[in-house]
């Protein structure tokens, strides 16, 4: 990975969030543990270096969705709480760019470099970085900073979480985003 510039790198925490524990004790199962303890790191490092911190938060329009805005599940996960001076969007759909101004303070701060980090690998955070890839940016998903839970596919069959991610992870890598490790990132940061 090449280094990344400290005033033109963006840490983008996606959809980090409560709900998501609901859906755990609900008996959904997910993969990558770890993921929100590279987050962590991740944060630790990016404030440590002054580089910008922006958090997206999911706000369903649907009012019995666990993400709806006055649901319990809305609220941020702990470990990923943002600080003062960091920058929270709110969004409605997939993507981190539709109906938000992520792209506009994006280009006003001159970033050109996103890490892109959150839940879950296969929805938001998926959406979000193929659409900063398609705009220009140079998008890097963090593997080991992402996770997602199983699935049924279109006939029913189960489809573990490691492998939707992995596939998740081979479909953006390249033409949409770099994908690279938490480690790789901080060591990265300069």
């Amino acid at each position: 990975m090449t280094p990344l510039p400290l005033g033109q790198t963006a840490l983008i925490v996606v959809d980090v969030q409560k709900a998501f524990d609901e859906l755990e004790a609900a008996g959904k199962r997910r993969n990558n543990p770890d993921a929100v303890a590279r987050i962590s790191e991740l944060l630790a490092a990016f404030r440590a270096k002054g580089a910008a911190v922006i958090h997206i938060r999911h706000a369903s329009r649907r009012p019995t969705s666990r993400f709806a805005a006055d649901q319990p599940g809305h609220a941020v996960k702990d470990e990923a709480r943002e600080q003062a001076g960091e920058p929270v969007i709110i969004k409605q759909v997939n993507s981190s760019f539709i109906g938000t101004n992520l792209e506009r303070r994006l280009r006003d701060k001159n970033i050109e470099h996103l890490v892109i980090v959150g839940a879950t690998t296969n929805h938001c955070v998926e959406t979000t970085a193929r659409m900063a890839g398609n705009l220009g940016f140079d998008a890097k998903l963090v593997r080991d900073a992402t996770w997602t839970f199983d699935l049924a596919g279109i006939d029913g069959e189960p489809i573990p979480a490691e492998r939707v991610h992995t596939m998740t992870l081979a479909n953006l890598q390249g033409e949409f985003a770099e994908i690279v490790t938490a480690s790789e990132v901080i060591n990265g940061l300069r």
